[in-house]
């Protein structure tokens, strides 16, 4: 086979790539021409580059400083959750997981079995049943779930731990349980063979479980919309963005911007971390 034909052959493959990878990524680069552009001129071009790149700056600016958006506010509510969140999921799943794998039981066959049965669930199933159970357990037990950290944290914990156990499932069982007997013959207890031997050796899966349910978190609308509110005291990042959409007036400049920042921590983190996903992912398949 000449060079022209091995050229030739992988050809097609690379075409299809790049025209997918450009249609994933044509609503960034949307989202991007557009915050560098005026109102007026979204609405008569909005799929054409910027002419003037400076604006992006200048609608960054209004956005930072609009008293009705609150970016820093709103940052940091975001932050604070899915800091929270992410850090629990870990936790919890992995030690869920752990006793899953390791206790073959006809109980754990079932609960594993449940995980996995509710990740085909639409929200829009249990949204309302949800609201509801929140609001009965407020005032039953006194602790404020709707509108509260605590309660968007846990709906949070409820509904990122199914894809993270059943991935965390799949890479412990590729741990040898020599390992854990080793420690169990020196002395070790459950708990802190767990935490010193087995937790210690699920870092690149973690990584991929953090990635994953933190994109889906930091992104999220419908859930913080539903438990916090669109006029609550706790606004997350996505929710703030709908400040700038009225009932007759859209500032789509402003729209846009904040999208952009709300989009640039959660791009920074996935940038740096691409590599720890893949590695994951392929690590949790091939065990």
């Amino acid at each position: 086979m000449t060079w022209d034909a091995r050229q030739s052959k992988h050809l097609i493959p690379e075409l299809i790539g790049f025209i997918l990878s450009l249609t994933v990524l044509s609503p960034f680069i949307l989202v991007v021409f557009n915050a560098a552009k005026k109102s007026a001129d979204i609405v008569i071009s909005p799929i054409a580059p910027p002419t003037d790149w400076g604006q992006l700056f200048i609608n960054l600016k209004n956005v930072i400083g609009n008293q009705n958006f609150s970016y820093w506010k709103s940052f940091g509510s975001s932050l604070y959750i899915t800091a929270v969140s992410l850090i629990l999921l870990t936790l919890f799943s992995s030690m869920a997981a752990w006793v899953l794998v390791r206790n073959k039981t006809k109980w754990s066959q079932l609960i594993f079995m449940m995980f996995v049965a509710s990740m085909v669930i639409p929200f829009q199933v249990v949204m309302l049943p949800l609201l509801s159970t929140f609001r009965k357990v407020s005032e039953f037990t006194g602790i404020p779930l709707l509108s509260s950290y605590t309660g968007i944290i846990t709906a949070y914990l409820g509904f990122g731990g199914s894809l993270s156990v059943f991935i965390l499932h799949g890479f412990i069982k590729g741990i040898p349980k020599e390992l854990e007997e080793a420690a169990w013959i020196d002395g070790c207890s459950p708990e802190n063979t767990f935490f010193q031997i087995v937790f210690p050796l699920l870092k690149p899966v973690q990584m991929t479980v953090l990635i994953l349910n933190g994109i889906w978190i930091w992104n999220d609308y419908l859930l913080p919309s539903l438990m916090l509110g669109l006029n609550g005291r706790i606004k997350t990042l996505p929710v703030a963005v709908s400040s700038f959409v009225g009932s007759y007036v859209k500032q789509w400049d402003l729209i846009l911007a904040a999208a952009f920042l709300a989009m640039i921590p959660i791009v920074i983190l996935f940038l740096c971390a691409q590599r720890q996903i893949i590695q994951g992912m392929v690590e949790g398949a091939i065990k």
